[in-house]
């Protein structure tokens, strides 16, 4: 078998998603780390850009470095809905991977796409016009035709499985869920120059409505009021409070960053937490509640979409629109020696679930069919 993977529109830091990047990245390593005798494939081919190349062309692989500006939208367009099948005949693809989840319009080889989440249906019924109308109406029907007509279809969830199937009924037969695999995260020992004075809260959001940084604001702020001496919250993702419902005494207990640089930096932050509040309204699988269990720091997460099946009862699990219960959860986590060890523990053994070595022998089933 010779497999291609078309990572021409995929660039470090642009697009949607650092999250699909990292996990193409990630897969192909594994993929290829896991080949070193052919026993799986005979060749495994990437299509890349010239920013992509320092993390795809690595031994193992035959990086193929396509022409076009994977910056320029019209050029992305062109090369997933017409350019892809020829480049797939160039190479003699016996399957080829689409890690973003678009396959082109016509392609009668074997092909898998790999669907992460069905978010721009939600920001469509909920947020519209949040998104760019054209741009999500595209992205929408482009997603809709790749689940309708590809040969196979891999989701990282049950909860997006289901999703999928209710969208495209009688899907079932063609789709795989295989949970992402999860790569280790390290922190420092020595203490964040970035951490505030403990004991703290650390949260991440996004100034996208679903990942839920209101929600975030206003649950501290209730928390803040009922308590005499308040941990700190720590909130990566957003630039500051101002544009959110907080009160000014709450908000001074705050700390905003909307980006940090360099990830040793935000993992020593999270692992010197008391706890980690994630309350995202949506996720296909939910990454950061699993780096805070592999740094020993109790969870409180939200119990929507997949979360629920991805946090399991590793973590508090609560509705984000209930700040009561939330600030419960906290008040359990922050106060109750005994519970905060108990959940480290299961956090520690969650984790197991999501490693690279189980995860990449499903892949190889799958693309070997």
């Amino acid at each position: 078998m010779r497999l291609v993977i078309d990572c021409f529109k995929l660039v470090k830091g642009k697009g949607k998603s650092i999250g699909i990047y990292n996990l193409a990245q990630s897969l192909v390593q594994h993929l290829t780390a896991t080949n070193k005798s052919g026993e799986h494939c005979e060749e495994i081919i990437v299509l890349g850009n010239e920013y992509n190349r320092k993390d795809f062309d690595i031994p193992g692989i035959r990086f193929v470095l396509m022409k076009g500006n994977p910056l320029n939208k019209l050029t992305c367009i062109v090369w997933e809905l017409f350019l892809v099948p020829g480049k797939a005949r160039k190479y003699g693809a016996d399957r080829i991977l689409f890690p973003r989840g678009y396959r082109p319009l016509f392609y009668r080889g074997k092909d898998t796409v790999i669907i992460h989440d069905l978010i721009p249906f939600y920001y469509d019924k909920h947020f519209p016009g949040v998104l760019n109308r054209f741009e999500n109406a595209y992205i929408m029907s482009r997603l809709k035709a790749s689940m309708k007509h590809a040969d196979r279809i891999i989701t990282i969830s049950e909860f997006s499985r289901k999703e999928i199937d209710a969208m495209c009924p009688g899907s079932g037969s063609r789709v795989n869920v295989i949970y992402n695999g999860l790569n280790k995260v390290q922190a420092s020992e020595e203490k964040c120059a970035l951490s505030p004075e403990r004991p703290y809260i650390y949260a991440t959001a996004s100034k996208l409505p679903h990942k839920n940084a209101a929600g975030v604001l206003k649950t501290y702020d209730a928390y803040f009021h009922q308590t005499d001496n308040p941990a700190r919250l720590v909130v990566v993702g957003i630039p500051g409070t101002e544009e959110f419902e907080i009160s000014e005494e709450a908000a001074a207990y705050v700390t905003c960053y909307k980006y940090i640089e360099r990830t040793e930096d935000m993992h020593s932050l999270l692992a010197g937490a008391r706890a980690f509040l994630f309350l995202s309204l949506i996720e296909g699988f939910g990454f950061p509640p699993l780096e805070a269990m592999q740094l020993g720091v109790p969870v409180v997460s939200s119990d929507r979409t997949a979360l629920a099946e991805v946090v399991g009862d590793a973590g508090l699990l609560t509705d984000p629109d209930n700040y009561a219960q939330t600030v419960e959860c906290l008040n359990r986590v922050l106060e109750d020696e005994e519970l905060c060890a108990g959940l480290i523990q299961k956090g520690y053994a969650n984790v197991t679930r999501f490693d690279w070595g189980s995860r990449i022998a499903a892949y190889w089933e799958e693309l070997s069919r």
